[in-house]
């Protein structure tokens, strides 16, 4: 009987128990978590938090007697696996609620044991009032916090999916929250002018958003009240935080959300090879460099789909697949992980952000050639109501090739990202978007869908029907180009314009022809870049050499937003 050991559980431990013993009723199976919860929604912490999930037991998926009920699999909790000691194919295991330690011998090993907040050494980080969130004892922390300190004002670092998560969380319970990012942006897997949406909108809900604002020191204001009993009672006066900037900044309660890192300290202890990220290496099947143990989830490092670089992806999607291809193999099949496009989404109050692929960083770091295209339909007919809309971001190879592509808006972005990944997998390229046969209903969708419009937009760009130009090139024009506006007057008065350009609305461009100059290259804008197709179709068929601005003003506006901050 083969025996099969399992360190961690949640996403990858416990996807790969039940997987195992739905291959094999006669391994048996064993599950070590040093902590009191062995299958939680981690994901959902932060929506407990908000009040979106009301009942806390709701994120409890599995517990040790249900796990054996269903799986027959022995899960012990408050178990710490301290070693492995390869040569003999055992674990130390100690009991941390008795302190009792013992070997336990394996045949097959997995290890998941996830990532770690990253706590840096800063003075005063092991303030009660300074929290972390990556399970639901750091939850019942936060919300024992909050109840009992009161805090007026909440500071959040970090503006990645857990920060703006948070933040919201506590928004939403009415406190003042103010947000600190190190870089330029929120959400690093999307371009800047695509996060500059999101920052808009955190402003608007009167968020304290500051940018390239790091956090340096940490000082406690609680005081000691006076001595009016034996024992004296703290007043929880909370935290003066020390900026990057060198401003100061008093809050009652401070989440850090800076970022994880792979928990590997007990494979390196085993002499388990690592890779360049820090993460355990392993192979397409799972394997570390031992081949009798196995590793998994936000501990390991994966192969990106795109370039085949290692990378570190911290997503609950990828641990379950991997949990699932672990126990595969470790029961003799052969299945191989499909390398990961990191597709991710995240809730931002009424918007939805959301990637898969490569970000335009990342290509200029690479030093590949690549062009983008913008569009901005509505999430579905617009005549039916309730159409928002969708602002889109392709990213692609000369070829077709699709890298990327990033996506906001209030309603279908999820299925369009979804699309985009799907297609990307499958070898796909901006010509086969054009033809992608999508559901349509006037409440659900568009004739032509908005993964069918920027395949449009993106082939005419190839073909050179229509050649594409961007915001920075509009910004930093030479003399022998010129902007020109093909929107109505009104639009330009309600919503901007862009400095210098010549305005003339489109359905009067084929009579006043003799005003545009034929010496310069003409840069189309209209708002969302449908209107400057059109624009750039006709005047190109009269001889003027033209480039229509991809996406229109609205991008446009978006790429120019200056940070307040």
């Amino acid at each position: 009987m083969k025996r099969i050991l399992i360190v961690g559980g949640v996403a990858g431990g416990a996807s790969a128990a039940a997987r195992a013993r739905r291959l094999s009723e006669e391994a048996e199976i064993v599950m070590f978590e040093r902590g009191e919860f062995v299958s939680f929604a981690n994901c959902g912490l932060p929506y407990h938090i908000g009040g979106d999930i009301l009942e806390r037991d709701a994120l409890l998926l599995q517990t040790p007697q249900s796990f054996k009920r269903r799986f027959n699999v022995d899960v012990r909790v408050f178990h710490d696996v301290i070693d492995i000691d390869r040569a003999g194919k055992t674990l130390l295991v100690r009991n941390l609620q008795t302190g009792e330690e013992r070997r336990e011998p394996y045949d097959q090993l997995l290890l998941s044991p996830g990532a770690a907040p990253i706590r840096p050494p800063f003075p005063g980080i092991d303030s009660p009032h300074v929290h972390t969130l990556r399970n639901i004892p750091d939850m019942d922390r936060i919300l024992a916090a909050l109840h009992h300190d009161k805090p007026r004002h909440v500071t959040v670092v970090g503006g990645g999916f857990i920060g703006l998560e948070m933040m919201e969380a506590l928004h939403q319970r009415k406190l003042a929250v103010t947000l600190l990012e190190l870089s330029d942006q929120v959400m690093a897997p999307v371009d800047k002018e695509m996060a500059n949406l999101l920052h808009a909108r955190i402003r608007e809900e009167g968020v304290d958003l500051r940018l390239r604002t790091g956090l340096s020191a940490i000082e406690s204001l609680d005081v000691q009240a006076e001595k009016t009993a034996e024992v004296p009672t703290p007043q929880r006066g909370g935290l003066r935080l020390t900026l990057s900037d060198g401003s100061h900044l008093d809050t009652g309660l401070l989440i850090l959300a800076i970022g994880v890192k792979p928990e590997t300290l007990l494979a390196a202890k085993a002499g388990l090879a690592l890779g360049p990220r820090g993460g355990i290496k392993v192979d397409a099947g799972m394997r570390t460099s031992d081949p009798f143990i196995y590793a998994v989830g936000d501990a390991v490092e994966e192969t990106d789909f795109v370039t085949g670089e290692s990378v570190l992806i911290p997503l609950a999607g990828p641990a379950n697949r991997q949990g699932r291809i672990a126990a595969d193999n470790m029961l003799g099949r052969s299945e191989t992980y499909k390398q990961t496009q990191g597709t991710a989404i995240c809730k931002l109050f009424d918007l939805a952000v959301a990637s898969t692929g490569l970000n335009e960083k990342r290509l200029v770091q690479l030093g590949l050639p690549f062009e983008k295209a913008y569009v901005h339909p509505g999430s579905h007919a617009g005549y039916y109501p309730g159409a928002h809309p969708v602002s889109l971001k392709l990213l692609f190879a000369p070829d077709g090739k699709i890298y990327g592509a990033q996506a906001i808006g209030k309603d279908g972005v999820d299925k369009r990202i979804d699309v985009l990944a799907v297609a990307q997998r499958a070898g796909l390229t901006v010509f086969d978007l054009q033809d992608l046969e999508l559901t349509y209903a006037p409440p659900f969708g568009s004739a032509k869908d908005v993964v069918n419009m920027v395949g449009f937009v993106a082939s005419n760009h190839l073909k050179g029907d229509t050649i594409l130009c961007h915001a920075a090139e509009v910004n930093a024009r030479h003399s022998h180009q010129m902007v020109l506006d093909v929107r109505n007057g009104p639009e330009l008065d309600k919503l901007g314009r862009i400095p210098g350009a010549l305005h003339i609305p489109l359905d009067e461009l084929r009579g006043r022809l003799n005003e545009l100059p034929r010496d310069k290259e003409l840069l189309i804008s209209c708002q969302v870049g449908l209107r400057g197709h059109v624009a750039c179709r006709l005047l190109s068929q009269h001889g003027f050499k033209v480039k229509n601005l991809s996406g229109g003003f609205k991008t446009w506006q978006m790429a120019s937003l200056l940070d307040p901050s």
